[in-house]
C-alpha cells in the first residue's frame, strides 16, 4: 500500500501544471506560486513570452533540480497566424510541408540565446482551418523553437506572414488537459489555509512519479546500509544494483522511494556518477 506523504514533503518536492494567463511572464507565475506557498525555490519548465497562454509546468522546492529531463523535451502550440496576401490554402499547405523536419533557425533579436543560426525538428506544422488571411494553425516542435520566428520564416516564402495568437497545449508530459489555472491555484491556497489539503493535494504531482515518465529507472531493494552511502552521493560500483538500463541517464529507485538520478561511467568499478540526490 502507498503510503500518504505529508503535505510539507509534497511542497518540497512536486511539480504544478499551471494554464498561464496571457500577460504575465513566465518568471512572475512562478514566483507568485512560490509566495503563495511559502517557498524559497521555484522554477518553471519552459518560458512563455507574456503574451503567449498554456501550459507552464511550475516546479517546487528540491524538484528545480530536476529542470534538466523536463526542459528538453518536445513542445506542442496551436495559434493563429495572419498572411499578408490571400494564398490559397493548398499553397500555404504546400509551404508549411517544406518546413517538417530538420530546419535552421535563428533566434529573434530579443531572445535570451545566444544569437547564432541552430537546428530545431519540427514534427507537426498543419492548418486547422483558414478564413480569409487568418490561420489557425498546429505545431509540434523540438524545444527551444520559435514559433514567431518560424511563422516570419514561412512568410518571407508566401509573401509575408505574422502570429496574432499563440498556446501551448504541452510541454514535455504536461498537458492543457491537466492544467490548473491560477484561479484554481488561488481557490486551492484559500482551503488549505483553513486546515483542508485535499484541493492542494490534487493539484500537486510528486516529482519521483513525473520522473518516472521522462527518463528510464531502475527499482531496487537496497541493503540499508548501502542506501545510506548512497543518500550522500556515493557512485554506483559493480553489484550495487541488479542491472541498468540501456539508456546514460537513469532514475534509481530504492522500492518506490527515489534515490537520485544517475549517469553511467566506465571507470573501473564505478559504473554510473550521482547527478541528483534525493536526500
Amino acid at each position: 500500500m502507498k503510503q500518504i506523504k505529508p503535505i510539507q514533503e509534497l511542497l518540497n518536492f512536486s511539480i504544478i501544471n499551471i494554464d498561464k494567463p496571457s500577460g504575465p511572464t513566465s518568471f512572475s507565475v512562478s514566483d507568485f506560486i512560490r509566495k503563495s506557498l511559502k517557498l524559497s525555490k521555484t522554477s518553471h519548465f519552459g518560458t512563455l513570452d507574456p503574451q503567449v497562454s498554456g501550459v507552464l509546468p511550475v516546479a517546487l522546492g528540491r524538484a528545480c533540480r530536476l529542470n534538466e529531463y523536463f526542459m528538453h523535451k518536445d513542445k506542442v502550440y496551436v495559434g493563429i497566424m495572419r498572411l499578408h496576401s490571400d494564398i490559397s490554402q493548398e499553397k500555404l499547405k504546400e509551404q508549411m510541408k517544406l518546413f517538417l523536419g530538420r530546419i535552421t533557425q535563428l533566434p529573434p533579436v530579443r531572445s535570451r540565446v545566444k544569437r547564432a543560426p541552430r537546428e530545431r525538428e519540427i514534427k507537426k506544422f498543419e492548418i486547422l482551418e483558414k478564413e480569409n488571411k487568418e490561420v489557425l494553425f498546429a505545431a509540434e516542435v523540438q524545444a527551444g523553437t520559435y514559433i514567431r520566428k518560424l511563422i516570419s520564416d514561412l512568410g518571407e516564402k508566401i509573401g509575408g506572414a505574422h502570429m496574432l495568437e499563440l498556446r501551448r497545449t504541452k510541454a514535455s508530459i504536461f498537458s492543457e488537459e491537466d492544467s490548473i489555472t491560477l484561479y484554481d491555484f488561488e481557490k486551492a491556497i484559500e482551503t488549505y489555509k483553513k486546515g483542508d489539503e485535499s484541493l492542494l493535494r490534487k493539484i500537486l504531482i510528486p516529482a519521483q512519479d513525473a520522473l518516472k515518465e521522462v527518463i528510464s529507472f531502475v527499482e531496487e531493494d537496497i541493503n540499508p546500509k548501502l542506501l545510506k552511502q548512497m543518500l550522500t552521493g556515493k557512485p554506483l560500483i559493480k553489484g550495487d544494483v541488479k542491472k541498468l538500463p540501456l539508456e546514460d541517464i537513469f532514475a534509481l529507485f530504492n522500492k518506490e522511494k527515489l534515490i537520485g538520478v544517475y549517469r553511467k561511467k566506465d571507470e573501473g568499478d564505478i559504473i554510473a556518477r550521482p547527478e541528483f540526490v534525493y536526500n
